[in-house]
């Protein structure tokens, strides 16, 4: 199986992007203004409902941002900033964020490109009889804590991929989009997998207090294709050059076809402004939806989307 999805703002999103306000209250990271040759980076995390899992509970240490050339480095290099430090692990119930976003923190980099955040964890403790730190429930079975294996998070850190940009002197928002359905993988023995390419970044322009959400799955059953580019735009009274939301996915290789789900988070439509979705992944022909509506709290499923080798 190829790795799962993984998003930018709308895919996003990861892609996940919608942000909340006040994201300095988490816990570290930087503060002050921007200057030109810096911006701000503000990150929070929302969650897509699963029909299997009453609670998905993480607890994060600490969050790095990777910049772009430093992916192989360690957690505790210097040359990763730290967005956040936590004195007691953040713990988050991401089953409790829908069309909800948490803030985890902000802090001001240099302008440029950082390909990764990384969500380091609280280990699971070895001992027999002691709660764990990352567990699920089932709906089927919600009393009963079910650990969460998830080693390189608390080894080498959740890698949530981007590309994440920071543009010089200006705040820019990025939700975390945890996504259930494809981040908890079943072992078979009645343990579950956490799979960091289930969780996707969604970076928008702007920080978000109301959202909705554009959702769909890409496939091809013609070529493989590793990961595609999500883009959103307003279409309208505004017709924007550069995306609203935009993020990245990473496809797997399941039911006789290349595929992975999306979701891009963006303000609610107007009587005169709806959204439009591209994708674009190499070797492929750019998929452009028609106009859309979004509603505040809801998802508007665009269905499956087909990819064809571009001619």
């Amino acid at each position: 199986m190829r790795r799962g999805c993984a998003f930018n703002r709308m895919l996003s999103t990861v892609c996940a992007v919608v942000l909340a306000l006040g994201l300095a209250a988490c816990g570290g990271g930087g503060g002050g203004s921007s200057t030109a040759q810096s911006g701000t980076l503000k990150v929070g995390i929302t969650d897509k409902q699963s029909d299997d899992f009453a609670q998905v509970v993480i607890a994060i240490r600490e969050i790095r941002v990777v910049p772009a050339g430093r992916e192989n480095a360690p957690d505790n290099d210097p040359g990763l900033p730290v967005l956040a430090r936590f004195s007691s692990p953040r713990v988050i119930d991401v089953m409790q964020l829908q069309f909800v976003q948490q803030a985890l923190g902000e802090i001001i980099l240099p302008a440029g490109t950082y390909s990764q955040i990384r969500l380091i964890l609280e280990p699971n403790p070895n001992g027999q009889g002691q709660p764990p730190a990352n567990y699920l429930t089932l709906k089927t079975d919600p009393a009963a804590r079910i650990p969460l294996k998830t080693p390189s998070g608390q080894q080498s850190g959740l890698k949530v991929l981007g590309p994440v940009e920071v543009r010089p002197g200006a705040i820019s928002a990025v939700l975390i989009d945890f996504d259930p359905n494809t981040a908890i993988v079943p072992r078979g023995n009645g343990d579950y997998n956490l799979k960091p390419t289930g969780i996707r970044l969604v970076q928008t322009g702007e920080e978000l207090t109301r959202f909705g959400s554009i959702t769909g799955t890409v496939s091809s059953t013609f070529k493989d294709w590793s990961s595609a580019t999500v883009s959103i735009r307003r279409r309208g009274d505004i017709n924007d050059v550069e995306p609203i939301a935009a993020g990245r996915i990473f496809s797997s290789y399941t039911s006789g076809r290349w595929q992975a789900p999306f979701a891009a988070f963006v303000p609610p439509s107007t009587q005169t402004v709806s959204y439009k979705a591209f994708i674009a992944a190499s070797g492929f022909g750019l998929y452009s939806s028609t106009a859309v509506a979004v509603t505040e709290g809801q998802a508007t499923d665009i269905g499956e989307i087909q990819f064809f080798p571009a001619p």
